[in-house]
């Protein structure tokens, strides 16, 4: 157990900066906790650490604390707006290491423009819950080994995580895919959520890019959402994906917002 004091201020009783387990470390006051610093290590191996801490002071104390003792890199999420807490994590030695960017999706199809898509020649949009289970898990397989082999894990969201196989997808249900010549070639991932629908994935296999499936997805799911009765969905894009932000921005998505990722080598 690793424990360092400090006093947080002129009159103030010392702080205990301790770290209680593996990945949690406590500030304390007079017995009364006013600090917390997490540490998760997500599946693909990143380390992810955050802090709950209302003072400036404490906020640093646990932040050196915890870097002190954990190997890098180390990842930080948070929204961009926050400068306060972005400086504190700044202060050690952490960078921006990718921003990304959240959109509100309009779903009505005379606004989108996508009325008219169709999917390319060939091409069959196979609805979410009809798709085959096992030719599903296969496309996921390969969308994964093939992100791993080029820009990695490490470019994608923190929520966007590899998991063991076999069990790369939880509900098959939330997908639909596009199918080629019976082949699964692209998906697209919706997560009914009641307040807004997330867009939570769109992909499509190397050797099938460029003729459009990921555009006539996009339709399908904006056009089943709508037809539901849901007026927006909403959906988190890396601002250095080029495609991805044109595609959601030529159907009038509007950018609401923002998520830095920091990390520390």
């Amino acid at each position: 157990m690793n424990t360092s004091h400090f006093s947080s201020g002129a009159g103030k009783r010392p702080v205990t900066i301790t770290r209680v387990a593996e990945t949690q470390w406590l500030a304390v006051e007079d017995h009364r906790e006013i600090g917390r610093g997490d540490a998760v290590c997500r599946p693909d191996g990143r380390m992810f650490v955050s802090i709950d801490a209302w003072q400036g002071a404490v906020f640093d104390r646990l932040a050196a604390a915890m870097v002190a003792d954990l190997p890098t890199p180390l990842h930080v999420v948070l929204e961009e707006t926050d400068r306060e807490v972005r400086a504190g994590w700044e202060r050690v030695g952490f960078t921006i290491g990718r921003r990304e960017r959240e959109y509100a999706v309009p779903t009505d199809p005379g606004v989108t423009g996508l009325h008219a898509v169709r999917p390319p020649s060939a091409v069959t949009i196979v609805p979410a819950g009809e798709a085959q289970e096992d030719l599903l898990r296969v496309l996921d397989r390969a969308i994964r080994d093939e992100v791993e082999a080029t820009v990695g894990w490490q470019t994608m969201p923190a929520e966007v995580l590899p998991r063991p196989a076999g069990v790369t997808i939880v509900d098959p249900s939330k997908y639909a895919v596009a199918e080629l010549s019976g082949r699964y070639v692209g998906l697209v991932r919706v997560a009914p959520v009641t307040r807004r629908p997330r867009i939570g994935l769109i992909a499509v296999l190397a050797d099938a890019q460029r003729r459009g499936i990921a555009r006539a997805l996009l339709a399908h799911a904006l056009g089943s959402l709508h037809r539901s009765g849901a007026e927006s969905a909403w959906a988190e894009v890396d601002e250095s994906n080029a495609a991805a932000v044109a595609l959601f921005e030529g159907v009038g998505a509007r950018c609401t917002g923002g998520n830095l990722e920091l990390v520390r080598l």
